[in-house]
This record gives C-alpha cells, sequence and structure tokens, in this order.
C-alpha cells in the first residue's frame, strides 16, 4: 500500500503559530522533505519536539534529481512531509513538482493547513477582496516584467505578489509606469512577525518609500482596474462611431475598442446603438 504526502504549512511568523496539525505531521513523518534542513531543525527545535524521521533538503537546486526518489518511497508506503522555510508548499514555494508526480504514480496526497502570506496580505489591505489573484513573483528582467505588468492593466481583480526584498523598489516602480503612480497598493512586510509593517498608498508613493530601502518579507497588493467611467464610455463610443465611418461593422468595431480600452462590450454595444442609428 503506497504513502502519503503531506504538504505542511509552516509559520511565517512565530513559530508559536505552528498548529497541532503541524506538529503531528511533524513528529510523525517517515520523511521531511525540507526547503532548508537548517531551518527546519530551528523550527523542531522552537517547538520543542522530536522527530525520527530521515530530512533531506528539497528545493529549487534538487527539485528535479530528487522527486523520484521520494516518490519511490511514497510508493513503498511511507509518509513524505514537504516543508517550506515558511507558508504553503507549491505557492511560490517546493511542492508542486513532487505534487504532480504522487498523483501521476496513484499516491494520496493530502495537506496540512497553515498560513498563507496571500490571504494575510489581503485581509489586512483594506482593498477589495471579494475577488482577487495571485501573481506570484514578477520576471527579475525589466522587459519582461513590463510586458506582465502590461497583461494586468485591465485586470479588475485585485492583484497579489510576491517580492525580494531588494528587487522591491523595481517592481513598484515599473508597477506605477505601466499602471498608473495613483492606483492603489499596499506593501505588507514581515507580516505577523516582530517588526510587521503594512504600508498603504498609491504605487507612486509607494515606489518612493521603498526607494529608502526594504528588508525582510514583502507581499504585494495592488487594486484591480477601476470600472470605466462615462466619460471612458462617451470616449469609446466615439472611437466606435470613427471605425463605423470608415467602414467597419458595428460588432465588429465595438470588439476591437472594448479590447483596447477595457470598456465592457455589451454597455459599449447599447451605447453606440443608443448614440446614433448606426448600421449593425
Amino acid at each position: 500500500m503506497s504513502g502519503v504526502l503531506l504538504l505542511a504549512g509552516t509559520p511565517i511568523g512565530d513559530a508559536a503559530d505552528a498548529s497541532p496539525a503541524l506538529i503531528r505531521a511533524l513528529t510523525g513523518a517517515d520523511v521531511i522533505a525540507a526547503e532548508d534542513t537548517r531551518r527546519l531543525r530551528m523550527l523542531l527545535t522552537r517547538l520543542g519536539i522530536e522527530t525520527s524521521a530521515r530530512i533531506v533538503s528539497y528545493f529549487d537546486g534538487n527539485e528535479v534529481a530528487r522527486t523520484p526518489e521520494l516518490v519511490a518511497a511514497l510508493v513503498d508506503g511511507a509518509t513524505v512531509v514537504v516543508a517550506t522555510d515558511a507558508g504553503m508548499p507549491s505557492v511560490s514555494d517546493p511542492g508542486y513538482r513532487i505534487t504532480v508526480a504522487a498523483i501521476g504514480a496513484g499516491v494520496r496526497v493530502s495537506v496540512v493547513p497553515g498560513p498563507s502570506a496571500v490571504l494575510a496580505a489581503l485581509a489586512v489591505s483594506g482593498l477589495p477582496v471579494d475577488r482577487f489573484c495571485f501573481e506570484g513573483f514578477l520576471p527579475r528582467k525589466a522587459g519582461e516584467r513590463s510586458r506582465r505588468l502590461a497583461d494586468l492593466v485591465r485586470e479588475p481583480r485585485t492583484m497579489v505578489f510576491f517580492e525580494a526584498p531588494h528587487r522591491t523598489a523595481e517592481m513598484l516602480s515599473a508597477a506605477a509606469e505601466v499602471l498608473g503612480a495613483d492606483r492603489p497598493g499596499v506593501v505588507c512586510r514581515e507580516l505577523t512577525k516582530t517588526y510587521e509593517e503594512v504600508v498603504r498608498g498609491g504605487l507612486g508613493e509607494l515606489a518612493a518609500w521603498a526607494a529608502g530601502g526594504v528588508r525582510g518579507e514583502v507581499t504585494i497588493v495592488i487594486a484591480g482596474a477601476p470600472g470605466s467611467t462615462e466619460d471612458d464610455l462617451a470616449r469609446a463610443v466615439q472611437q466606435v462611431q470613427a471605425l463605423v465611418a470608415d467602414g467597419a461593422r458595428l460588432k465588429q468595431a465595438v470588439a476591437d475598442v472594448a479590447a483596447a480600452t477595457g470598456v465592457r462590450k455589451n454597455r459599449l454595444y447599447d451605447a453606440a446603438l443608443s448614440a446614433r442609428d448606426l448600421p449593425e
């Protein structure tokens, strides 16, 4: 009978935040695949627990090579716990690759629920949380980062990003340039830790703040694109009218302008019909 793969959420701040379920998983594991074995052993010490599990490193540099070994242990009946430095495995941390491999091998995959910097940052941001998306880390290269941000210009949902402290100022500057300096944002630093800090403001203001240097774990929350105003709609209708005057069909003109401006297509179509009697 095959074993079980447990994806274990670990504290993002105080070790005392560890759940009873996490303690049971760590003490009962046969193998613990840790993103950083030293930090894992420090967590065990702070929790005052011991484990007979074999502890192995499992990080970006050795995931490909180590995954088959761990899957073999799972198939042989072992309980393998994946524990990252902080937060949930697979969420911008090691864990996804072994999860897919374990599922492919017919091994049961379960989870030890734990803290999430994504949800913690959303909760304290003060930005809309009814709909959101997680974008993880943006590309390091400036051009690729700007292109990714350009793809998000019309994203209506609140967006959550992770960023390294030494790249936070660059990321915020790029976001201010592409999304707009006045777009509301929140920088959450060292969440749940002693020096927790939450800074709110426009992206331009946040970029200026970050230019002085940022330390610690950083999660950034950015407001989604604002809904179209009546002025936006009026300008979009004018663009549709110009395209139709040049010979475009109304439906195609509406589709093109809606894609370019972010105005909802159905709303723009109705407004264009109301503006003047145009052929469909």
